[in-house]
């Protein structure tokens, strides 16, 4: 064994590696994009021809993953939470299918909404879909879970969810690794279409056998390495303990952590869950042995909402409740708060002051880079719109998102991947005019060319401004699915060539984009026009590689 310092999203990423990965398939998101990128520069990966190019969207992710299970090998998909929304259709159906060769699915939740729209908490997809999740509580569960969680997979022919958060991706832990890493599954032929075409009735076939798998689904999770009850209780009722808590994933951390502050007199029953279904067993006889519960879990209540419908219990505390906050990333201060004031000490704990704002640290709020492109747009955006009486511009993903902040206050909306071209459309069938999308290169790809095709199909009266950067910029400048070929798609989806427009965006070509943007708008159309100038960051990190190749 080998001792490596890594982040969470590294750890996943070796141990998929060393669990005989043949392919990664993502759309960078935060907090999930390192997990590729690891993988990309693994000299093991470049020595077996691990797949790892980016994808054109999660959805696309999924499917090409469940293709390189087809054929018997071992496949890892990555994204954020919201992410998963995008690729729910073949995640979903995946249950039904099965799976050949493994596929672990994995998704980075966001608490407190660092990078993201929602606090979504990704565990729930797994239950819809009845497909096994994994949530591991430490970098070295993850890493150990990989190969876990890939054997699985197989093993009971389903996918696997395996579900971390922000503060477990992007934190860093000494991890002990194999030396020796498992080989590539070899292709095989064992996918019986009968599974994988989903037909009616081979789909209520399926439906029948996986729904019967999940009472040995919730066994194994009760047996699980990565699911443990201390001390081990009886399965009878005897003298109760005072206070017993249920966590999972990283809040684990932070009871293990809190609990010293009780005091060694201080009883405690505890019940690690990293493996679900929820195994109700354990949780039964950590009910029938203490007085009352607390769930600490990040995220939404899921273990708590369940735990509160099967066993009906009165006494179980948690964000429900009130003892820990409804929203947001949980933390070690609030989290000994909470087992403190449960166990009726709150005197013994004191709230520490590592998570409180500063006083003397002034708030630095986001902005768009010193010398973006996307500045330029948005200036020369304003400066038309200023001309007509009530415009609306329906924003989209990406850096150019902050244009809704000072100095430019440039959108009025942001929804999802791909809806400004859809809300735009939208509007005009409301009646709005002028009605003005923008959107980025990778988004586009992302999501947006459907809409894009929708609005051509009905001649929508909308201006669409493609900001092509060269790159997906927000995570980090990975590659950009349709770079230089986006006039190609426009016109292939049946934008006029008479109102497809490239230019710089630069201060010297304002006079030129504003023209250009006020002649589109003014034309009762779909129109596209596309900024194209690199990212400034980018630009600089390609600069500083061709110097030093140059010097070499």
């Amino acid at each position: 064994m080998e001792k490596k310092l890594l982040l969470g999203d590294e750890a996943i990423a070796l141990g998929a590696l060393h669990a005989g990965l043949s392919g990664v398939y993502a759309y960078p998101g935060t907090p999930s994009t390192e997990i590729t990128e690891f993988i990309q520069g693994h000299p093991l990966a470049k020595e077996r021809g691990v797949h790892s190019r980016w994808c054109t969207n999660e959805k696309t992710a999924m499917e090409a993953a469940l293709g390189m299970s087809f054929m018997g090998k071992r496949a890892l998909v990555c994204m954020k939470h919201v992410g998963l929304n995008v690729c729910a259709d073949p995640f979903v159906n995946s249950g039904m299918t099965g799976v050949n060769g493994g596929v672990v699915v994995l998704v980075a939740d966001d608490p407190s909404m660092h990078s993201s729209q929602d606090e979504q908490d990704s565990r729930f997809y797994g239950k819809f879909a009845l497909i096994p999740t994994f949530e591991p509580s430490s970098q070295q569960e993850a890493y150990d879970m990989m190969e876990t969680a890939f054997d699985y997979s197989e093993q009971q022919c389903l996918p696997v969810l395996m579900r971390v958060t922000t503060r477990m991706a992007h934190s860093r832990a000494v991890v002990e690794v194999k030396d020796v890493a498992r080989p590539e599954n070899a292709m095989n032929y064992n996918a019986a279409a009968a599974n994988w075409v989903l037909l009616p009735a081979n789909a209520r076939r399926r439906n029948d056998k996986v729904t019967a798998q999940q009472a040995q689904l919730e066994e194994d999770a009760a047996t699980s390495k990565y699911n443990s009850l201390s001390p081990t209780l009886p399965q009878g009722k005897g003298e109760k303990y005072p206070l017993g808590i249920i966590a999972s994933g990283i809040a684990y951390n932070y009871v293990r952590e809190s609990l010293p502050s009780l005091g060694e007199k201080s009883e405690v029953a505890l019940l690690k869950i990293s493996q679900y279904p929820l195994p109700k067993r354990l949780v039964r006889q950590l009910l029938d042995n203490c007085e009352r519960v607390m769930v600490v879990e990040e995220g939404q209540p899921f273990i708590e909402e369940q735990v509160r419908g099967v066993f009906e219990s009165q006494n179980i505390l948690g964000r429900l409740t009130g003892e820990l906050p409804r929203t947001g990333e949980l933390t070690p201060d609030c989290v000994g708060r909470a087992i403190n004031m449960a166990a009726n000490n709150p005197s013994l704990f004191t709230l520490h002051s590592s998570f409180e704002q500063s006083e003397i640290v002034a708030p630095r709020p986001p902005q768009l880079c010193q010398g973006c492109g996307h500045r330029d747009v948005y200036t020369a955006l304003n400066e038309v719109l200023r001309e007509y009486e009530n415009p609306r511009v329906f924003g989209d993903i990406g850096c150019y998102t902050l244009g809704f902040l000072p100095p430019y206050r440039a959108i009025h909306s942001c929804v999802d991947m791909g809806a400004s071209i859809t809300m735009a459309k939208g509007a005009a069938d409301a009646g709005q005019w002028p009605a003005v999308a923008i959107i980025g290169d990778s988004t586009f790809t992302h999501s947006g060319m459907t809409g894009l095709l929708d609005a051509v199909n009905e001649n929508a009266d909308i201006t669409v401004i493609i900001s092509d950067n060269l790159t997906t910029a927000m995570t980090g400048g990975q590659d950009s699915a349709g770079t230089n070929k986006f006039e190609a798609i426009c016109r292939g989806l049946g934008v006029s060539e008479e109102h497809l427009h490239v230019v710089v965006p630069l201060p010297k070509n304002m006079p030129e984009i504003t023209q250009i943007i006020r002649g589109e708008i003014n034309y009762h159309g779909v129109s596209v026009i596309i900024p194209r100038r690199e990212c400034i960051q980018t630009f600089k990190r390609h600069a500083k590689e061709k110097k030093a190749t140059e010097s070499k």
